[in-house]
């Protein structure tokens, strides 16, 4: 069985997207389309922005959304998915894919989000850190010993989990982990606390527009962050996309899951092959490759 699955933050470089533009028509279409729709040049700042210009979320989580739905719908008739997936961010971009959410609706959802999530660091000032080399109920059990908002945010392979939080207990919680053992705890440049309670504000705002945005039945199942589980019903999609924004990545868990279920192939669509690399971490023989421009 064919699995796709689709990044999130993170994997933006400059110039994502342009060979597409170049190279395709209905890409182009759906560029112009998508800068009408943000009401500002997303796809010059894709193409030329700085590194800084990329790293803004109002930016990044649209450009990686665009990059991503853009080179699936370009794949045309070779684009048959069994199974879909994405990492935070790329949950939207799976939803494309699978015909749960239009692109343009999708699109001012992800704006939606971005902005909300901007707010709500904004409101509550915050970070999060990559813990290596701990296993996962240790990450766990720190993490509710720590006073303070800290808890594990993105379970992506194993010996590699994000905790998030305020400032000063995630600082305190990485001095915790390297006591444990960790073989590196440290903090990301992140505007904020991601899938923690401290996008509770983001999380209200977002649940409003997904409530009324119209989600068809999926052509092939998504397995959502929250769940790690096959999807199929719009009604559960929904629920479980509002859910995401404080509840933790289960990213480790979901590919196992999709292994499980018959998996046989991964394709990572969009910028980047962090995805490529996590899975190999899940399972070292898994056919994985990725498709980052035409």
């Amino acid at each position: 069985m064919k699995a796709y699955i689709f990044p999130g933050q993170g994997a933006q470089f400059t110039g994502m997207g342009q060979d597409l533009y170049n190279t395709s028509e209905e890409a182009r279409t759906l560029f112009h389309q998508a800068n009408d729709i943000l009401g500002f040049n997303i796809a010059k700042i894709m193409f030329e922005g700085t590194a800084e210009d990329l790293k803004e979320t109002k930016v990044t989580q649209p450009a990686i959304f665009l990059h991503s739905v853009i080179l699936s719908k370009v794949l045309g008739d070779s684009f048959q998915p069994d199974m879909v997936a994405g990492h935070s961010l790329g949950e939207f971009s799976a939803l494309v894919a699978n015909g749960t959410l239009e692109f343009e609706d999708a699109l001012r959802l992800v704006h939606k989000r971005a902005l909300a999530m901007q707010k709500a660091c904004e409101i509550n000032p915050s970070t999060m850190a990559a813990v290596l080399g701990l296993e996962d109920d240790i990450v766990e059990e720190v993490c509710k010993h720590i006073d303070g908002v800290v808890v594990p945010a993105n379970y992506n392979c194993p010996g590699q989990l994000v905790i998030s939080g305020t400032h000063q207990a995630v600082e305190e919680a990485c001095e915790a982990m390297k006591e444990k053992g960790a073989k590196r705890a440290l903090l990301l440049p992140v505007g904020g606390a991601f899938h923690s309670p401290l996008m509770e504000p983001a999380r209200e705002e977002l649940a409003k527009a997904i409530e009324s945005t119209r989600f068809n039945t999926p052509h092939c199942p998504v397995y959502q962050n929250v769940t790690t589980t096959a999807v199929s019903d719009p009604e559960e999609i929904k629920i479980n996309l509002i859910k995401q924004l404080t509840a933790p990545v289960k990213w480790t868990q979901t590919m196992k899951q999709m292994l499980a279920d018959g998996a046989t192939d991964f394709t990572e669509v969009g910028p980047g092959k962090v995805l490529q690399g996590l899975l190999r971490k899940v399972d070292r023989q898994v056919t994985a490759d990725s498709i980052s421009g035409l």
